[in-house]
């Protein structure tokens, strides 16, 4: 079995077991200039739901995050809507989930590759310290720091 195979079956595991997975994708060394890292879930779209994505945390918070509004949307049924603040995921600070479609930076693969074109995105939008979001003016971080996916 290929690394591919066995990363695929176990993620298709956790899904079976907890409803989704969290997958994270890391930029290789040569690409670490060019790339953020970001972390989706799958598994959300065999029930009718959006993929969730966050970039440019480190991968635990992103895992953290995700498995948060992944078990409000699974298990209690919440729906986000674009440009909805969510006060209760970060503390001291909304976060912002946006509708859109994926870019060449934040490709959820593993999703596309397990539901073709079926796959929908939200992605949630952390703020700096001040509490300003990406394409805010005075966010504090370039934009590289978490690129935004193609709103819809």
């Amino acid at each position: 079995m290929s690394g591919v195979e066995e990363f695929l079956r176990r993620q298709s595991e956790i899904i079976d077991r907890v409803g989704w997975a969290v997958t994270l994708v890391h930029p290789d060394a040569d690409d670490a200039g060019d790339s953020t890292p970001f972390a989706y879930t799958v598994g959300l779209t065999a029930h009718g739901h959006p993929e969730l994505l966050i970039a440019g945390l480190d991968p635990a918070t992103a895992q953290q995050l995700l498995n948060d509004l992944a078990t409000r949307v699974y298990d209690r049924a919440e729906r986000f809507s674009d440009g909805q603040r969510v006060g209760d995921l970060i503390a001291g600070h909304d976060a912002v989930i946006i509708d859109g479609t994926a870019t060449d930076q934040l490709y959820p693969g593993a999703a596309i590759a397990r539901y073709d074109q079926q796959v929908r995105l939200q992605q949630i939008l952390w703020p700096d310290p001040q509490g300003h979001l990406p394409g805010e003016a005075g966010y504090a971080y370039p934009p590289s720091v978490q690129p935004v996916i193609r709103r819809a």
